[in-house]
């Protein structure tokens, strides 16, 4: 991987992968944002190529047309997607398939993968001593199968030098849209992603889970009826001790039952849930950042900054401004 990239003048080629039993959106949701940049100006060659060159069937029983085989391509790419199937087992076994996106790789300006293509980078390779990116729930079987990557099972996507890796299946639009913005700018991403009806882009680090949705394993009557009161108000003063009295046990035996439950504390359930509250606030309305703090609970805008900079990377303010920018707010140059 590596040299100079294509002018600007350029076309950019993109290379998504297809093979049979990949993900339809995958391939579907990366090559819609960059073909729908073309419209206000950018020159992306979007080609969809098969290990064989021939249409494949994806797991959802769709057929989707292959532009040609690797050979095909120009000697030169400036984009790789490398897209995964449910059975990434399968995959990597695939001779054809490894053949496709090892030579690909090689003659690439970067390199990236949706999903379950993580796998298919590892086994090439591609990941070794970098920090990646997959869906959730395969994180622990990729950080198992190829033990010299550094899985990072909770962002949206994670760059490391080259390579981009990304969660699942939507996580490639938010994807294509970041690598849209590194080529053309904050103002073009801004208007593909308000003609996709899309958020402009989650930034790379946020989490992939809703913090309502998390912990649903848990089964525990009591441990439910603590989340339910949380969700309900998070602003409310939710102590440990107030939580074990509204849930008729002791707070020892709600901070076991709860961890057990949920693998987080009570406090930590409390800040995710607080979190998402002024995430939805700072995207849905125009209320100050401190009434922001106080309707979720954080009290003040010091302390919700300093949470949305460890958890998401970006302070309050830099969150709604990317938010706004695909709701109809007048967009904020990005420098």
């Amino acid at each position: 991987m590596g040299g100079v990239g294509p002018a600007a003048s350029a076309r950019r080629v993109v290379a998504v992968t297809a093979f049979d039993g990949v993900q339809l959106l995958d391939v579907t949701g990366p090559a819609e944002v960059f073909t729908t940049a073309n419209l206000f100006g950018a020159r992306y060659d979007v080609r969809v190529v098969s290990p064989s060159g021939t249409d494949v069937r994806t797991s959802s029983g769709v057929r989707v047309g292959v532009e040609s085989g690797p050979a095909g391509l120009p000697g030169r790419l400036d984009t790789l997607v490398v897209t995964g199937r449910r059975e990434w087992r399968q995959a990597v076994a695939e001779p054809g398939v490894m053949a496709l996106v090892t030579g690909l790789a090689g003659r690439s300006r970067r390199v990236t993968s949706v999903c379950s293509g993580a796998f298919l980078l590892a086994r090439a390779g591609l990941l070794d001593g970098r920090r990646a990116a997959t869906h959730w729930r395969l994180a622990g079987q990729l950080a198992a199968a190829y033990p010299r990557v550094t899985v990072e099972p909770d962002p949206v996507f994670v760059r490391d030098g080259p390579v981009t890796t990304s969660a699942g299946v939507t996580a490639g639009i938010d994807l294509a849209l970041s690598l849209v913005e590194d080529d053309h700018g904050g103002d073009l991403a801004r208007e593909v992603a308000r003609e996709l009806v899309v958020f402009m882009a989650r930034p790379g680090g946020q989490s992939q889970f809703s913090a309502r949705l998390t912990p649903r394993e848990a089964r525990h009557p009591v441990v439910r009826a603590v989340m339910d009161a949380v969700t309900a108000d998070p602003s409310a003063p939710h102590g440990l001790e107030s939580l074990a009295r509204a849930a008729g046990v002791s707070a020892r035996h709600l901070r076991r039952l709860f961890r057990a439950e949920t693998g987080m504390t009570t406090g930590q359930y409390l800040e995710s849930v607080r979190l998402e509250s002024a995430q939805a606030l700072l995207e849905g309305g125009n209320d100050h950042i401190e009434a922001v703090a106080g309707r979720s609970g954080f009290g003040s805008s010091e302390t919700m900054r300093r949470v949305f900079q460890s958890a998401l990377g970006v302070t309050p303010t830099a969150y709604r401004a990317r938010f706004r920018s695909t709701a109809g707010y007048p967009a904020r140059r990005e420098t």
